[in-house]
Parts: C-alpha cells; structure tokens; sequence
C-alpha cells in the first residue's frame, strides 16, 4: 500500500506535517493549537470550575465541549463536531475525581478545510494537548486522531489532502487511546471513536478493519510528536529548576 505514491509525494501511510504549538490563552487553564499542514484547531481547557445547578453531577465532572467555526456563529454542524470531540475524549479523562464541577474544553477551527474529517482529527489531536497543558484533569491515556479515505481505484490513504478530499469514496476520522497495558498484545492503543462512511451506503467489515488499522499507524505517529513536543518545555524547565536551587544553595554557603 505504500509503495503508491500520491499527488503531493506521500506514500499511501504518510501524514502532512504535524504542527503544535502552545498559545498560552489568557483566563483557561491550558490550551494548544495542532495543524496536519493547512488544516489547523485551536482548543483551550478550563477546570475544574463551578457548574450550573442544572448540569451538575453528584458522581463525576460534567464535560462541556463547544465548537466555534472560523466565521459566523455555531450551527448544526457545530454542534456535531462537540458531539464527537466530547465522545472521542471523555473515555480517556478521569471525571470522578472532580464531582460537582466543570471542565469546558473550546475548540476553534482556523481553516476553511474541505475535509472535515481532516479538521475533526485536527480539533481532537488540540483537545488532547490543551488537557496536557492544563494539567487539572485526571487521564487514563492521551487520544490521537487522524483521517482515512479511499480514492478511486480502491486504495485507503492516510490523512487525505485537501484536493484527495474532494473526490473520496469512503472517509472517516479514527481516534484512539494511548495508554500501558490498553488494546492489544502488540498495542498499547484502543480505538475509541470513529466515523467511517461511504458514498455508496454500504457496509464492507474489511475495509473498515483496514481502514483502522492504516489509522492506528497514523495515530501512534501522531501521538508520538505530541509527546515529544509536550515533554521538551517540561525538561528545560527541570533544568531551570534545578540550576536554580544550586545556585541558592551556593549563596547559603557564602553567606555561612
């Protein structure tokens, strides 16, 4: 499969480029922004904080997700995107700990892209990196979404391009859950949402099982640049601390 090149020179398993970055949003908690090339989110996480009266939970956090396109106000499909953003996340966040209270994650799209299954993995591959960036919220893993589609011809590409998008015969987001001892054996990965569909409405339990799988590969890769990205400021600041209680400790010195 991924001997076939494609118009902009990926093979059949390769993703655009991976941009992430860290806004530092005012008044939130965390927030990040994630792009696959020209497709690009920005999402921003605050809570733990106070809940209404009517959507609070006795046992667990209520997890509110709001999507904002890039012009005009939140519709339908809007209302959609929460819908699966809230889906694709909530299996791995730990909302016991925190009962009666709020966590509101909001996503904001920053491209007119015309996949939307590109701008969904986008918005969650965000969502993820906004809740490691805040740090308020328990995890059980770290969720990691692409999209697959398939071209004429039959064959199943990773991360489609805006001009591969247009003419897919069969798309869909996978999201799946990174964490020790999840999934299978030889993974430690759980897919936990998809939206798989087809033009011609039917329903082909091999292609989705290859679909997945192509997608788990492209998940691990994204996954695996969001951790390495996150870990980078968490070790210079390490260092930082750590050259700072030395030098305090040497002032004590001289001053003994």
């Amino acid at each position: 499969m991924s001997a076939t090149p494609r118009r902009d020179g990926r093979t059949a398993d390769g993703i655009r480029n991976i941009r992430i970055s860290y806004d530092g949003l005012a008044r939130v908690d965390g927030s990040a922004r994630f792009s696959f090339g020209g497709t690009a989110a920005l999402a921003s996480l605050s809570g733990p904080i106070e809940v209404r009266l009517a959507a609070e939970k006795a046992s667990k956090a209520t997890f509110e997700v709001n999507v904002r396109p890039l012009s005009n106000v939140p519709a339908t499909e809007s209302k959609s995107l929460a819908t699966a953003i809230r889906s694709s996340l909530e299996p791995s966040l730990i909302l016991t700990k925190n009962p009666r209270s709020l966590v509101q994650l909001v996503v904001q799209s920053l491209s007119y892209p015309t996949s939307k299954d590109a701008l969904s993995a986008a918005m969650i591959n965000a969502s993820s990196l906004a809740l490691l960036n805040a740090g308020s919220v328990p995890m059980r893993g770290l969720v990691a979404a692409v999209a697959v589609g398939r071209v004429s011809g039959g064959q199943l590409v990773l991360d489609p391009s805006e001009e591969e998008a247009v003419s897919l015969e069969a798309g869909g987001t996978f999201a799946f859950m990174f964490a020790d001892g999840i999934g299978r054996k030889t993974s430690n990965s759980e897919c936990v949402w998809t939206n798989w569909k087809s033009d011609s409405g039917g329903y082909d339990q091999r292609e989705i099982f290859q679909a997945r799988e192509l997608a788990r590969t492209g998940a691990r890769a994204v996954y695996e640049a969001m951790r390495t990205d996150f870990e980078k400021p968490r070790m210079v600041a390490h260092v930082h601390e750590q050259v700072e209680v030395e030098t305090k400790s040497e002032d004590h010195e001289m001053e003994i």
